[in-house]
């Protein structure tokens, strides 16, 4: 295997036995960094350090790394056609900045009674968004409203 010491030095191809015997004698752990490689590459360093920095390095990936969130975007039954288009600007703000929109159209009393208007107004809600997206959820219905998850 190819031995690395802790400082970066590269100690050249090594027996695991030799690998061993030199880590010992610095009072250090031999670490496999990449067992994959031809030959295996191993590194003499202190276990509890690599362990942090291992996890320190995550974090910090984790912490660039965009989170896409889903924005929520409620509509009634009775909105007026300025309101709907307030809400499409939204919808298309939230898809610009790769976010997701869980549109939801909400029915009150007597309104759960015509689902099938609730789900032709939902669908000309989304024909009117200009922007390109894609359904993520189909259209699904709970008692009370009907709703939809799209992305850009």
């Amino acid at each position: 295997m190819r031995v690395i010491d802790d400082k970066g030095e590269n100690l050249g191809i090594l027996s695991t036995r030799d690998a061993l015997a030199k880590a010992k004698e610095q009072n250090l752990d031999l670490v496999e960094i990449n067992p994959k490689a031809e030959p295996p590459v191993a590194k003499i360093c202190d276990l509890g350090k690599f362990l942090y920095q291992q996890k320190k390095d995550e974090r910090k990936q984790r912490a660039k790394q965009k989170k896409e969130e889903v924005k929520k975007i409620r509509l009634t039954f009775g909105m007026g056609q300025h309101d709907l288009e307030m809400r499409t600007k939204q919808v298309e703000k939230f898809l610009e900045q790769g976010n997701k929109a869980h549109i939801e159209l909400f029915m009150r009393g007597r309104e759960k009674g015509k689902k099938f208007l609730a789900e032709q107004k939902l669908r000309d809600f989304l024909k009117e968004i200009s922007i390109e997206f894609r359904e993520i959820n189909k259209i699904q219905k709970t008692p009370r409203s009907f709703f939809i998850v799209i992305g850009k």
